[in-house]
């Protein structure tokens, strides 16, 4: 056992040590010369002076002013109405949201534990919501008066 402590401990212990490391330049390689920063094409200043064109506007550009310009009162308006109603719409949906959470969270969970419980009989319940879900949002498709050659459309 005590081995199985050294290893572990070993390692760890010598990180704690402080070492000093002294570096030299060998003596018998040749002595390069430094590049100054100057010399780096990343931090040369380009020559010329450079000057911004701005491009004409376009057609489409033109029309997208004007429409901005149409439609500022009313946009205007709505940023009001909205800041207005947004405490209160959030306050709604927060008190809403924890109705949601207490009503839906704990038989989803319930739901969750019993399959990890009876994974056979989850996979059949799952299949037999699927196809009755399936079958009830088809029947709001399938009016008998929509489908031609049906019994109710005659």
């Amino acid at each position: 056992m005590f081995k199985v402590i050294w290893r572990s401990v070993g390692p760890a212990s010598l990180s704690l040590l402080t070492l000093k490391v002294y570096a030299s330049p060998k003596r018998d390689s040749p002595h390069k010369t430094s590049v100054k920063v100057n010399e780096l094409s990343l931090y040369l200043v380009p020559d010329g002076q450079s000057k911004y064109v701005e491009k004409p506007r376009t057609q489409l550009e033109e029309s997208i002013s004007h429409l901005r310009h149409y439609c500022e009162p009313y946009t205007s308006w709505y940023q009001e109405k909205y800041s207005q109603t947004k405490p209160k719409m959030q306050s709604l949906v927060q008190w809403g949201g924890s109705k949601i959470k207490k009503l839906v969270y704990p038989p989803g969970f319930m739901g969750l534990a019993a399959s990890l419980y009876y994974p056979q009989q989850a996979i059949v319940f799952v299949q037999v919501s699927w196809e009755k879900l399936y079958d009830w949002d088809l029947q709001g498709y399938i009016v008998p008066g929509n489908v031609k050659n049906s019994p109710g459309n005659e």
